[in-house]
């Protein structure tokens, strides 16, 4: 049975600005150096161009949101740590201990944290810190049925879109979206094999440390899952609602949503990046909002970005979710802003162009 949405679900995505995006290319062949010189750093402030509508693009204001929520399938054995860690990093997040709390001080980005569905709620102390869209206590688990209700992947959705708005509204210039939820990779996974018709063991990983037995038998829970669920598997969005998370399925949310107002987005890595090809998926236009910040060791990140195909902007090693592989693009982003825009060019310079 096919599913309904509401119908922000299903609006078009803005339009980049080509009269920016020309007026930035233009500009970078009139900078002091060598046409191309600087690589991917002209292609970035050129594609942000676009994305601003401005000659000369900036990336001071972003807002990093990172989505929380526990997954019924934990209780196979997929996950390294217990269940409980989720609700555990959700204070840490509240208390500015983990990562990506140093990276946003670091960046002086605004950091929100939403829990929409750890399996015990937040903690009194920390709710001040913590917005509180739960929806239920964690997904069902997939191995006998779907994660989630459609109510509940639409108020997923939703909280996505609302963080998005509210961002928009505040003056943000990058969107970045980070997740936290113990067995969120096996989801991940899940979804991706889904979508691209691949089997469990070629894209499932360690994710927060699994040996390789554990590794062996979370693709063998996958495989179930996928057995179970495959008649249905046809629609992005009705596989984010039988496999997916709710943290993913805000994500999905935020994507589409970043699109649709026109906010560029820092897209994180394997699990970020699985909600990313959901939405594409959905809306083939969300792609020209989407900068892929950075290749995640995990091993089903390398065919998601083929799959899209998405060229990411770092290869560091990273794995850790949170957005955390986004934010640290940050600096990169900026950089090409401030070469573009603080490059004198050969006339002002009064610097000799290149000989015809």
């Amino acid at each position: 049975m096919k599913q309904e949405y509401s119908d922000w679900v299903h609006a078009p995505a803005a339009k980049p600005d080509t009269n920016a995006q020309e007026a930035a290319e233009a500009r970078q062949a009139q900078l002091t150096k060598p046409p191309g010189a600087l690589g991917q750093l002209e292609t970035i402030a050129i594609r942000l161009a676009s994305l601003q509508g401005s000659v000369c693009p900036t990336i001071e204001r972003v807002q990093i949101t990172l989505f929380v929520g526990d997954h019924g399938v934990v209780a196979e054995g997929v996950s390294a740590f217990p269940q409980a860690v989720t609700l555990e990093m959700v204070r840490n997040f509240a208390c500015g201990g983990a990562a990506i709390c140093v990276l946003a001080r670091a960046l002086e980005a605004d950091l929100e944290v939403i829990n929409l569905g750890t399996i015990d709620p937040s903690p009194p102390e920390i709710q001040g810190q913590v917005t509180d869209r739960r929806i239920a206590a964690g997904t069902a688990n997939f191995l006998h049925g779907p994660a989630m209700k459609q109510a509940q992947l639409q108020a997923a959705l939703d909280t996505g879109r609302e963080a998005v708005i509210q961002a928009k509204e505040s003056g943000t210039q990058l969107f970045i979206g980070g997740e936290m939820g113990i067995g969120n990779t096996t989801s991940a996974t899940a979804l991706a094999c889904a979508l691209l018709k691949t089997p469990a063991d070629r894209l499932a990983g360690p994710g927060t440390g699994l040996d390789p037995d554990g590794v062996s038998h979370k693709a063998a829970v996958i495989e179930k899952a996928l057995t179970l669920h495959r008649p249905h598997l046809t629609d992005p969005l009705e596989c984010l609602r039988r496999l997916g998370g709710f943290e993913i399925a805000a994500l999905t949310g935020s994507y589409l949503t970043c699109a649709q107002q026109g906010l560029p987005v820092a897209v994180d890595g394997f699990i970020a990046g699985v909600a990313a090809l959901i939405a594409i998926r959905h809306n083939p236009d969300v792609a020209d909002w989407c900068l892929f910040s950075h290749a995640s060791a995990e091993p089903g990140h390398k065919t998601v970005m083929q799959a899209l195909p998405a060229r990411p902007l770092l290869d560091l090693g990273m794995r850790l979710g949170e957005g955390s592989g986004a934010a640290v693009a940050v600096p990169l982003l900026r950089l090409a802003c401030a070469l573009h825009a603080g490059m004198a060019t050969f006339g002002e310079a009064g610097v000799s162009e290149k000989d015809d």
